[in-house]
C-alpha cells in the first residue's frame, strides 16, 4: 500500500484535491473532518476545550463556537498551542488507526489530508508527500470568499509554514490555479506514478 500525506496552505484546494483522489479510487481521510468529530457535543476533547477556554465558547445547544475559538487562538499563539495540545494527539491517533485498517486491507493508494503535516512532524509516516498550492492572490481571494477578514487571513497564513517551504519538502505538487479539470488531471498523473 502506498501511503501519502496531502498538505498545503489554507484555502489552497486540499479538500478539492482530496475529492479527486477519492473519485479516482484512492482511500482518503481528512484530519479537518476528524477535528470536527472530536469537538462534537459529548466528546471528551470538547469538554477539555471548554475547561481551557471557558464556557463562552460553547453555544446554548452545547456546540463549539468554532469561529469564536478560531479568532481567539489565531490571535494568541499560546492559546493556539493549548488547543493543539488538546486536539493534535487525538487527531493523530485517529488517522493512525485508519492507516492500520488500510494496511490490513492492503488497499489502493491511501491519502491522509493534514494541513499542518510538516509543522506537526508527521512526514515520517508517509511514503510520499503531496502539496496542494496556488498563488498568494488566489489564496487570499478564496479565504475572503469564506468570509474571513484580512486580519484573520494573515493570522491563519502566519500559523503555517510558507507554502514554498512545503512544496520544497514534498514529492508531488498539485497547482490549483485554473479549471477543476486541470486539478483532476494532475491528481490522475500522481496516482499513476504511485
Amino acid at each position: 500500500m502506498k501511503l501519502c500525506g496531502l498538505t498545503g496552505g489554507a484555502g489552497m484546494g486540499k479538500s478539492t484535491a482530496a475529492g479527486f483522489f477519492l473519485q479516482l479510487g484512492a482511500r482518503v481521510v481528512d484530519t479537518d473532518e476528524i477535528a470536527r468529530e472530536l469537538v462534537r457535543p459529548g466528546q471528551p476533547a470538547l469538554a477539555e476545550i471548554q475547561r481551557e477556554f471557558g464556557a463562552e465558547i460553547i453555544s446554548s445547544a452545547g456546540e463549539l463556537k468554532r469561529d469564536q475559538l478560531a479568532r481567539l487562538v489565531f490571535a494568541d499563539s499560546a492559546a493556539r498551542q493549548k488547543l493543539e495540545a488538546i486536539l493534535h494527539p487525538r487527531i493523530r491517533e485517529r488517522w493512525l488507526a485508519q492507516i492500520k485498517i488500510w494496511r490490513q486491507e492492503n488497499c489502493a493508494p491511501a491519502i491522509v489530508v493534514i494541513p499542518l503535516l510538516f509543522e506537526t512532524g508527521a512526514e515520517s509516516h508517509f511514503d510520499k508527500i503531496i502539496c496542494v498550492a496556488c498563488s498568494a492572490a488566489s489564496q487570499r481571494e478564496r479565504l475572503l470568499a469564506r468570509g474571513w477578514t484580512p486580519e484573520e487571513i494573515q493570522q491563519r497564513i502566519a500559523a503555517q509554514w510558507p507554502v514554498e517551504q512545503k512544496i520544497s519538502r514534498s514529492d508531488f505538487m498539485v497547482w490549483t490555479e485554473g479549471a477543476p479539470e486541470i486539478h483532476a488531471q494532475q491528481v490522475g498523473r500522481i496516482l499513476a506514478k504511485l
